[in-house]
């Protein structure tokens, strides 16, 4: 004789059969006292701790409270499991004003749970919010894993082709004085 059990109060499944977080996060806006966990997420994922520059972000995009700034965290019951950033950009090259994502990061225990999605979708309503119809992003082109998920969310090849040199590839300015 088999017994059913009924499934496991800590997790359940999805449609797809992917595991999800016991509660679905809240979007809001970063706090100060995030930062630990979004660091630490940052590291998991980079292997880099950046600190300094996730404080930066912070004073930039959490703390003015400028409607064309946004970081925003998914909340899963006091624990930070992802986070969004972007920001209005007006007439970057020739384009009206949009919104940029970024950075955008779920915890690998939060994804395939609509995680993504949500913090996604609250970054542009608030684009929309700022006046904004469009929003645009730039990943490297070996991150299958972030666009996939862009792709998912109905993001497409926009009308620009990004474009880089190496500085140490020119001549060096003489203007600019002797080499460091």
């Amino acid at each position: 004789m088999s017994v059913t059990r009924p499934p496991s109060p800590a997790r359940k499944a999805t449609r797809a059969g992917a595991p999800q977080a016991p509660q679905d996060p809240a979007v809001r806006p970063v706090r100060r006292g995030d930062l630990d966990s979004i660091v630490a997420l940052d590291a998991r994922v980079t292997g880099l701790e950046k600190r300094a520059y996730w404080g930066s972000l912070y004073r930039r995009y959490g703390a003015s409270m400028r409607a064309e700034r946004q970081f925003l965290v998914a909340d899963a019951g006091g624990r930070v499991v992802g986070f969004i950033i972007g920001e209005v950009r007006d007439w970057e090259f020739g384009a009206a004003p949009c919104g940029w994502v970024f950075a955008i990061d779920v915890h690998p225990d939060a994804r395939l749970a609509g995680t993504g999605a949500r913090l996604l979708a609250a970054i542009c309503a608030g684009f929309r919010r700022a006046g904004v119809a469009k929003v645009r992003t730039m990943l490297s082109r070996d991150n299958n894993l972030v666009l996939s998920f862009f792709r998912s969310q109905g993001m497409m090849t926009g009308p620009f082709i990004p474009l880089e040199m190496d500085l140490d590839a020119l001549p060096r300015d003489p203007a600019a004085g002797p080499a460091r």
